[in-house]
């Protein structure tokens, strides 16, 4: 883990008081049916059977039997900015969509959203870059198909981060920031599923052997607001160490989940290995959902 967290008073309130409270949803059930080894370590995402998995410089397609048929060793060439990091990604209509900047040492520059084939992991498109935005870091991507609306999350622990930066999905066009009620950190990965977002966090400490999270935010009608739960506590992964992304497959009723372990992250570098280690290990978790 980078940094251990202490949650907020506020957002154990809201836990613990929880349930399903002023028609709040009730949270899911996950049961842990399958884990896959993968190649990259940031993102996850799925469709038609086919899944794809986002390292920090790398792309790579699975086909549904969790076999390796493609892969991108570049996928930075043909922006005019300079980028290095690709975060959690998310797939919509045969395209994906990344999250890029430049990062090094826990700060990151040059955000953009980029649109891939999804089928060749060539780049198609980038949003229009916006340097106003407040937004210091970009960790996840998500597309709201529903509300034409792709989502990024930043995971610096700033004022940055209690927001989620929105993107309308037609144009590219900046559409503003979802403020979010409670007080998360250190947001890896963010999804939308069944009329809510869901965000990954890496707020346990891998040295005390504590779980990383995973919380539901439900959004306000003014579509400016987020109210923040509590969906999952990870203590059912292999060995605790840095949750990544995530996504959600309909069809199949499944929740993913990609988590590393092994490395020592410092400010989102690696700054070597646990004992009993000599490279990262990086899975995709699949859960089955439950009613």
């Amino acid at each position: 883990m980078r940094i251990k967290l202490v949650i907020t008073i506020g957002l154990l309130a809201t836990v613990l008081l929880g349930g399903c409270t002023d028609g709040q949803k009730e949270t899911l059930n996950y049961e842990l049916s399958q884990v896959h080894a993968v190649g990259g370590r940031q993102g996850v995402c799925t469709q038609d059977g086919n899944y794809w998995v986002s390292g920090s410089g790398t792309l790579e397609k699975y086909d549904s039997d969790w076999n390796l048929v493609l892969q991108n060793a570049n996928p930075f060439e043909g922006y005019s900015l300079e980028v290095n990091h690709i975060g959690d990604i998310d797939v919509y209509n045969n395209e994906l969509y990344l999250g890029v900047e430049y990062f090094d040492d826990g700060e990151g520059k040059n955000i953009q959203v980029a649109v891939y084939d999804a089928y060749t992991l060539k780049l198609k498109r980038v949003f229009p870059f916006r340097d106003d935005t407040g937004q210091l870091e970009c960790s996840g991507i998500a597309v709201d198909p529903d509300s034409d609306t792709v989502y990024m999350s930043s995971w610096i622990d700033d004022e940055s981060s209690s927001y989620l930066y929105m993107y309308d999905l037609g144009s590219g066009d900046y559409k503003g920031k979802l403020k979010m009620d409670s007080d998360i950190k250190w947001i890896q990965g963010v999804a939308y599923y069944d009329d809510s977002l869901y965000v990954t966090c890496d707020d346990g400490d891998a040295n005390e052997d504590a779980p990383d999270h995973m919380y539901r935010i439900d959004v306000a009608k003014d579509e400016k607001t987020g109210r923040i739960s509590l969906e999952k506590t990870f203590d059912d992964v292999t060995k605790q160490g840095e949750i990544e992304g995530l996504t959600f497959d309909e069809e199949k009723g499944q929740f993913l989940l990609l988590y590393n372990r092994g490395a020592k992250i410092v400010n989102g570098m690696p700054t070597g290995f646990y004992e009993g280690y000599s490279e990262e290990i990086h899975e995709v978790f699949v859960y089955d959902i439950k009613s």
